[in-house]
């Protein structure tokens, strides 16, 4: 199969295979983000040794590190192993592993690759102390060895990796982060699968989906948007009916902390405080919530932010599109009918979604946004903005606000629609108030740039000549 988009990671790849060096590689991201089909892909199944931990949702009983040793075993065996008996530690089973790489040539390339390393840290298990010495007592010792690493659980990957305290401190050689597909991926992917669709549908495939690959996969030609949704969300066994229980189990555990936390998110638009967090989701602040509030951030379902004026106000706002589709149409179970998404596309619900999900592509296509402003290499602070009630200010939201270094802030207006927006007389009274909040609050020392960041751009009119620059989904379409 071809790999779509992925261009740099695939030249990164490329070189680190060329390299004459042993190297450590890390690749991480959400689960069905496509990491294991990019390695398999990319080295065409040609490995020295491949092997994929067993999920803790698939093992039953409570030996589970006996489980992952049997089918680390099992894969040893695969691959040449003769020993008759299976290892009963990860000490045991590494060395093994090295038996079998060391009867291969040494003159050629041994790409080894372990998938889902996290799934095979079970408790007390002493896998990483083990892997450890693996690495750095022989494997690191090797020119010609290309260990890479894989897991979905991305603080796992972190904190047992990359910032790794012990004896893996700056041991891994690159660490590879997959992210969603951009929108521009997504268009290479449905023209490469032969489904006709045109950016205003990709675009809304996105708000639904989030660029998972894995999701678009279930897409099928001949058949509409409308009816594509259906098919995966709301049809009798929908293919995406019960992933988001699948996705959070799968990255989480049984911390149902994450889940209440992306469910209170979805709420509001700008998101909480920390504070607001515990109080609202009636969590403690402490250890877990940081753990928690951190291993979403780290696996991209929110981001932190602090808005304009406010020093120490953290806010976290959700930027997952799947979560906040399934959250809205999904989780309240009040769906019953298979073309749901065909009957009701044109309703208020779904406009109020739209507005919402629209905003957290282009919060996901800020890299996008940046050079189409022609601004890419300065540097910039990303934020929203909540005016809050006081008597004299209206409460609303600015969407987006670029702090730019260059004594500019792009004070981002954006807006969903089927044609060209159109700003009215008391839409353009709005934003002359929300611009001069903005120079309160800057005292006046930056210059404030209304722009606009639109599905098909702003119709010219005498109220749309404050407008510095208006952007439409098509600048959201570029690398």
């Amino acid at each position: 199969m071809k790999i779509v988009g992925r261009i740099q990671e695939i030249s990164e790849l490329q070189r680190l295979y060329e390299a004459q060096s042993p190297e450590l590689v890390a690749v991480y991201g959400r689960r069905r983000i496509g990491k294991t089909f990019l390695i398999r892909e990319f080295f065409k199944n040609k490995f020295a040794f491949y092997h994929t931990g067993v999920s803790p949702l698939e093992i039953t009983g409570k030996n589970l590190q006996k489980r992952q040793l049997e089918e680390f075993y099992i894969t040893l065996r695969e691959y040449g192993l003769r020993a008759a008996v299976c290892p009963s530690s990860w000490p045991e089973a590494f060395r093994m592993l090295r038996q079998i790489l060391e009867k291969k040539s040494s003159n050629k390339r041994q790409v080894v690759f372990l998938d889902e390393l996290p799934w095979m840290d079970t408790p007390r298990s002493g896998f990483i102390t083990a892997f450890e010495h693996f690495w750095n007592g022989w494997a690191s010792s090797q020119p010609n060895i290309m260990l890479i690493v894989c897991g979905s659980a991305t603080s796992w990957m972190k904190d047992k990796l990359l910032n790794n305290k012990g004896g893996l401190y700056g041991r891994v050689t690159y660490n590879m982060k997959l992210s969603p597909f951009s929108l521009k991926e997504c268009e290479m992917f449905f023209k490469h699968k032969g489904i006709e669709l045109d950016r205003y549908d990709i675009v809304q495939s996105y708000m639904a989906v989030g660029g998972i690959p894995y999701y678009m996969n279930y897409f099928r030609k001949g058949l509409s948007l409308a009816q594509n949704i259906d098919s995966l969300f709301f049809a009798k066994n929908a293919y995406l009916g019960n992933e988001y229980d699948r996705l959070f189990a799968s990255l989480f555990g049984d911390n149902g902390d994450s889940k209440s936390i992306v469910k209170l998110l979805a709420t509001r638009r700008f998101g909480f405080t920390r504070k607001e967090i515990t109080q609202k989701a009636g969590l403690s602040s402490g250890g877990t919530l940081t753990k928690s509030l951190a291993a979403l951030v780290n696996s991209d379902f929110i981001i932190p932010y602090t808005p304009l004026g406010a020093k120490r106000e953290t806010y976290y706002k959700l930027i997952d599109n799947f979560c906040l589709f399934y959250l809205n149409f999904i989780a309240k179970k009040t769906v019953s009918d298979e073309s749901f998404w065909q009957n009701t596309v044109m309703s208020p619900a779904i406009a109020s979604w739209q507005g919402f999900a629209f905003e957290e592509v282009c919060f996901s296509h800020i890299s996008q946004i940046k050079s189409a402003l022609g601004i890419a290499g300065v540097q910039a602070d990303i934020s929203s903005l909540i005016i809050k009630k006081d008597g004299k200010k209206a409460g609303s939201q600015i969407d987006l606000l670029i702090d730019r270094a260059d004594r500019v802030i792009n004070l981002c207006e954006i807006k969903f629609s089927n044609k060209e927006f159109v700003i009215d007389k008391s839409y353009e009274e709005k934003l002359r108030q929300r611009t001069e909040i903005i120079r309160e609050l800057t005292k006046n020392k930056k210059n404030i740039h209304l722009t606009f960041v639109t599905t098909f751009g702003l119709k010219s009119n005498a109220y749309s000549n404050r407008v510095q620059k208006s952007l439409s989904m098509n600048d959201l379409f570029c690398f």
